[in-house]
């Protein structure tokens, strides 16, 4: 379906053409002085120089053509030689209701499906989740979802950290508490336990304060690398505690990533490419891709073009270990491999920028990736607290993200409560924990990707504001009055939207057209923001209108069913938009 703006350009293209002029002159963008006009085209400003004309006669002549067409209610030529552009109701609804009966409401879908992998999540097995995992993931989710509404196959990968060092860590502490489980004996034979020597508690306290002695002590650490290599060279009694750890860990990690309605397709770790790693390896070699610098094998990946030194990708170290890259490298290699994606996309944080690129440039490099792969690395900023600190508990320390998740579920309870003292608990709580859930995703969308911003829990959760809970508020605001509708003898599905009646029902309307222009762009630039902008604006314009109309006292029946079916439709986008950001509205609050 072809967008407002791109119908506007045809007729006013088609009337430079008439005028004897270039109709690529045509094109018209949203006006930026929306109290003049709705649209803009400043065509006769670029065609002066060409034509030898002043700007507002090229102008002049062109308003003329366009008077009698039924698209526009106004074009007015205004010096020094712009088009002011008001489009007629009956085009502004006739638009909105063919974007009715368009599959996704006039998105633009590709011909064929494009592959797309998304790389995010990145947990480390063993640890708890904290609140630097909760912009990847929030990113990574709302990105999946507006690629699928797009017209793209897409495959959400977690890629857990579950082969690193933290594992030896786990192991080297165990050994230290426990010495007497069989894992331990050098001369034990018979079938390991069943059940994991520790909880998921005991899991997420034995890890910080390893991580702690490695610093500390030289043989600790020593220790722990030892226990990871034989983890990684195939140790039966250590494998048989890795297979403990991610046992444990993983039901954990689904349950906190359940909690943010963030969901993967794929729970992919490092461990699934490491025995990839020396036939990649092996295969640059052959290929005289990589060279040994140092005693390290890399591979060169600076460009001339190049403004800044580009370190060469290190493969592998001087004593053989591999690092990220390698690990990341040899994920590319399988995924092009299994799934022959058309692109993969990376979420974390922008501080791994570097990485990425000579990651990226060893991929083309060495022929891992068709040439044409889009490989894009989406980094972000950092949640910040009031200090502009990088988010921790009052304490000081790192908090995790259940804890985060948990203290705005109980303040958006007791918001609500105070809301509505007669709403049952369970109901309550369903509806605290859907609000809570949206001021946190919107809170943190909202913002560029790549932004650092500051979290602010009352901020966030304000009913008020460019928050999720105003958003749900609007929504539930037009839910109230739907119902109350149809309690009255009303019927929503068959209420035709007529003209608009007013100036604010109009730019209600326009916001409407404007739908898939939101949608195609955040997909287009990975930028869930996008979409968070085009709701707080719908949202607005919905409340400016609400205030302003008199809807269910309206006496003309003709009028009442109009607005009802503006408002059915505003609710249908809006539902549309936040399932794309990964939450829902509850039916009260």
């Amino acid at each position: 379906m072809e967008k407002v703006l791109e119908l506007i350009s045809k007729e006013v293209g088609d009337a430079f053409e008439a005028a004897g002029y270039d109709r690529e002159l045509g094109r018209a963008t949203i006006s930026n002085r929306p109290d003049l006009c709705e649209y803009q085209c400043n065509g006769a400003m670029a065609g002066a120089k060409k034509y030898g004309k002043a700007p507002f006669i090229i102008a002049d002549e062109v308003a003329a053509k366009l008077q009698d067409n039924p698209a526009f209610e106004k074009v007015e030529s205004v010096k020094p030689g712009f088009l002011n552009i008001v489009l007629s109701g009956d085009f502004v609804r006739s638009y909105i209701v063919k974007m009715l009966h368009e599959k996704r409401f006039g998105i633009s879908l590709p011909g064929h499906e494009p592959t797309v992998i998304l790389d995010y999540g990145g947990a480390n097995v063993a640890k708890p989740l904290h609140v630097g995992h909760l912009r990847p993931a929030i990113i990574g989710e709302a990105v999946k979802r507006i690629l699928k509404y797009t017209g793209n196959k897409v495959i959400g990968d977690i890629h857990m950290g579950d082969w690193g060092l933290q594992m030896g860590l786990v192991i080297t502490e165990l050994k230290r508490r426990k010495p007497e489980l069989p894992y331990f004996d050098p001369d034990f034979t018979g079938a390991y336990p069943k059940e994991p020597p520790f909880t998921i508690q005991e899991l997420a306290e034995i890890y910080p304060v390893a991580s702690a002695k490695s610093k500390e002590d030289e043989a600790y650490k020593n220790e722990a690398m030892e226990a990871t290599k034989r983890v990684q060279d195939g140790d039966r009694a250590y494998r048989a505690i890795w297979h403990h750890i991610m046992n444990v860990s993983l039901p954990d990690l689904k349950k906190n990533y359940d909690s943010l309605d963030v969901h993967f397709d794929l729970w992919k770790g490092e461990s699934d490419v490491h025995n990839v790693i020396p036939g990649m390896v092996e295969y640059f070699k052959q290929h005289n891709y990589a060279h040994v610098s140092q005693g390290a094998l890399v591979v060169d990946v600076a460009d001339e073009k190049d403004a800044k030194e580009m370190p060469p990708c290190i493969i592998l170290k001087s004593d053989g270990a591999a690092l990220y890259a390698t690990t990341d490298l040899a994920t590319i290699q399988e995924r092009m491999r299994e799934y022959h994606p058309d692109a993969i996309y990376y979420f974390t944080d922008k501080r791994q920028a570097l990485h990425f690129e000579q990651v990226f440039r060893t991929a083309k490099k060495t022929k891992l990736v068709m040439p044409e792969t889009d490989l894009r690395f989406v980094g972000n900023g950092t949640m910040n607290g009031a200090d502009g600190k990088p988010f921790k508990t009052r304490e000081g320390g790192v908090m995790h993200l259940e804890s985060l998740v948990q203290e705005i579920n109980d303040k958006m309870y007791e918001r609500v409560k105070q809301s509505n003292p007669d709403m049952p608990d369970d109901e309550a709580r369903s509806t605290a924990n859907k609000v809570a859930l949206s001021a946190l995703k919107y809170g943190d969308l909202s913002n560029q990707p790549a932004k650092d911003y500051v979290f602010d829990i009352d901020k966030f959760i304000s009913f008020e504001g460019d928050t999720g809970p105003y958003i749900l508020y609007t929504m539930v605001r037009i839910k109230s009055i739907l119902k109350k509708y149809e309690t009255e003898g009303g019927n929503v599905k068959e209420a035709k939207l007529g003209n608009p009646e007013n100036e604010a029902m109009k730019n209600l309307m326009l916001l409407l057209t404007r739908f898939a222009d939101a949608i195609e762009g955040a997909a287009k630039d990975l930028a869930p923001n996008r979409v968070c902008g085009y709701i707080y604006d719908l949202s607005n314009a919905f409340n400016s209108f609400y205030h302003g109309t008199k809807i269910l006292t309206e006496a003309d029946a003709d009028k009442k069913e109009s607005y009802i079916a503006l408002l059915a439709i505003t609710l249908k986008i809006l539902e549309t938009s936040i399932d794309l950001l990964g939450f829902s509205a509850p039916e009260r609050m």
